[in-house]
């Protein structure tokens, strides 16, 4: 495995990269900060509202109960929605860059890497890592970033020039359902907490959302390099990514130990393209170094 310096400052990230669906992480706090006053308020006011819960409730003892039940409730709930802000703000920030340097890492080679592609390159953190790994190997090579937005292109473009990688980056809208690349056309494609928001339109759980991540990864094999490395970190559905790589005769195919990123489980995948065509299904291996 590559080395890679994961340390960095969280501020330093969210100064640069900033934050996606920020309006979640603002939504989770909100409804944190009401129940938390609304437990406040059950603790003050504990006996008007036994009172209250008295006039349905016959039994003084049942009506006191509802009363502690309830503001229990509205506390453990307002704990709950910290804890899922604390692990969306982490996630979005410092987890997401720890884990872009694990892929990065999982690439043996970058000095031989001539082109990268990072699918859904959003802020740029995994692409502005790639950047900087063929920056300290003195490669000649390039990283291209592709996202469905091309104002999210144009941002991610700027926070590469911050980074002092700029030179070695290129953005550009796209369908990534349709790569708009040749066949093995890339030494190492990644792609981080993407896949799984493809085909969102039709629900994430349908039939017709898994065909279209499964097309992401029948595209994402394709444009690869006979010899090449796909690494892909997601949400969700990673057990049928597995799946769908053996199908295609990927090789050395590994998955990463369970990783709770915005509240879910997450793993990282990596794999390799066969030098040849090879018949049978590829192997699986649980690599907990990642």
């Amino acid at each position: 495995m590559g080395k890679t310096n994961s340390s960095r400052d969280w501020t330093q990230i969210y100064a640069i990269y900033g934050m996606d669906q920020w309006q979640t992480l603002v939504f989770l706090l909100f409804h944190a900060v009401f129940f938390s006053l609304l437990s406040v308020l059950f603790l003050l006011y504990f006996e008007s509202i036994f009172h209250f819960f008295q006039t349905f409730l016959s039994s003084p003892g049942a009506a006191r109960f509802a009363a502690g039940f309830s503001g229990g409730v509205t506390a453990i709930s307002a704990v709950c929605l910290f804890f899922a802000a604390a692990n969306f703000f982490y996630s979005a920030g410092p987890l997401h860059y720890d884990m872009v340097q694990r892929m990065v890492g999982s690439v043996n080679d970058w000095s031989t890497v001539k082109l990268a592609l990072d699918i859904g390159c959003g802020r740029g953190i995994l692409l502005n890592a790639v950047a900087t790994q063929l920056k300290k190997t003195g490669s000649s090579g390039r990283v291209v970033g592709l996202d469905p937005s091309k104002r999210t292109t144009l941002s991610t473009l700027r926070t590469a020039n911050v980074e002092g990688v700029g030179e070695y980056v290129t953005c550009r809208e796209g369908d990534v359902r349709s790569l708009p690349f040749g066949d093995n056309y890339f030494d190492v494609v990644v792609s981080a907490v993407f896949v799984h928001t493809v085909g969102k339109e039709y629900g994430h759980r349908t039939v017709e959302a898994a065909a279209e991540r499964m097309r992401v990864l029948g595209e994402m094999v394709r444009v690869l390099k006979p010899g090449g490395v796909g690494v892909l970190w997601d949400l969700l559905h990673v057990p049928e990514y597995v799946r769908r790589l053996q199908e295609l005769k990927m090789e050395d195919i590994r998955v990463s130990e369970r990783v709770t990123a915005f509240m879910v489980s997450s793993h990282m995948v990596s794999f390799r393209k066969p030098s040849q065509h090879v018949v049978g299904p590829g192997e699986v291996r649980l690599d907990w170094r990642y």
